[in-house]
């Protein structure tokens, strides 16, 4: 039966107070004349400030993200022109930490009493970290997409230069996508951590064997890296990248054209593992003008995981890059 009574017990406004605060709500007023701001100690708390009877709005303002701040101010004008309910989500910074705020209430003047209008604030930070996953996860699915059915195009190009019939052609096709099946296995991690930590040298080997030509132009991908043995996390993460780096070389690199030749050399010692990835003999190259996903993908792959940087060298005669990675990262 729907409650009417204002004397019920579940309007007590403490009782009120302790459900707002159990639901993350954060009170506020604000004088559109003044431009001063009431809030309650959970809105002083959200926003990691000293309780004040006198807050204005650009008190707040100045814990805004600096691009969010202007859209901010704009919207909470044009809110009372705004018919029905509204809600705007921003950013605010307490001291390195970025939170998402939301706030919430009734536009057209519809909440405007004595020259205050009201609202809440609400948290959103869980919410709004989890739709960056999920668009970041969803980029990253559209690129490998893509990049496979480039790949697909690219080693159909490269089996018919040294395929003399159909059928050779059709099967040298098919033991090269099955090369690059077990090489996709790599670049994705097993649940319940299976499988077991590789050697350098092989997994890279295992990596690059769908681009390697057979016949006149074999030998053209040659690897010479420390014997050393990797991790099963940095296994994954490690093949993420050389399959992005042969990817984009059978786009647009040396893995492109017939003369191109492919070099990975390394070196190791206490401090730092290195990995060069030299091409020779492909179409020329040049930096893009915007960094594009994959190269996003791989600095924070590198980065984040295997503790380490990449460097990428766009010289005329062939593109060079070149991963530092730390050997612990690289033992697990």
């Amino acid at each position: 039966m729907p409650l009417k009574d204002d004397s019920h017990p579940l309007w007590e406004p403490k009782r009120l107070q302790r459900a707002l605060h159990a639901a993350g709500v954060a009170l506020w007023s604000w004088n559109v004349e003044t431009d001063l701001l009431i809030m309650d100690e959970q809105g002083f708390e959200l926003w990691g400030l000293e309780h004040s009877a006198k807050v204005t709005f650009e008190d707040l303002s100045s814990r805004i993200h600096p691009a969010d701040r202007e859209r901010v101010r704009a919207a909470f004008t044009a809110t009372r022109a705004i018919v029905g309910s509204y809600e705007i989500d921003f950013r605010i910074l307490l001291g390195e930490t970025i939170r998402w705020i939301s706030a919430r209430g009734l536009g057209n003047d519809e909440g405007l009493e004595r020259g205050w209008i009201s609202g809440v604030f609400l948290d959103v930070t869980g919410r709004k970290q989890a739709e960056e996953g999920h668009e970041l996860l969803a980029g990253e699915m559209s690129h490998r997409v893509k990049n496979l059915l480039a790949i697909a195009a690219g080693l159909t190009t490269l089996t018919s230069r040294s395929a003399a019939t159909v059928a050779d052609m059709a099967h040298e096709l098919t033991q090269r996508l099955m090369a690059l099946d077990r090489a996709h296995d790599l670049v994705r991690p097993l649940p319940g951590n299976q499988g077991h930590a590789a050697l350098l040298g092989d997994l890279i080997a295992v990596l690059l064997a769908p681009y390697d030509d057979t016949g006149a132009f074999s030998g053209r991908i040659r690897v010479a890296v420390p014997r050393m043995g990797i991790g099963e996390k940095s296994a994954t993460t490690l093949a993420l990248v050389i399959h992005e780096l042969a990817t984009n070389s059978l786009k647009y690199g040396a893995l492109s054209t017939e003369s191109g030749m492919l070099d990975i050399s390394g070196t190791s010692s206490e401090e730092d593992v290195v990995i060069t990835w030299t091409e020779r003999g492909g179409p020329s190259v040049a930096p893009p003008a915007d960094e594009g996903y994959g190269s996003k993908l791989l600095s924070r792959s590198v980065a984040g995981q295997l503790g380490g940087s990449i460097k990428t060298d766009w010289s005329e005669e062939g593109i060079i890059v070149t991963l530092t990675m730390a050997p612990r990262r690289l033992s697990t």
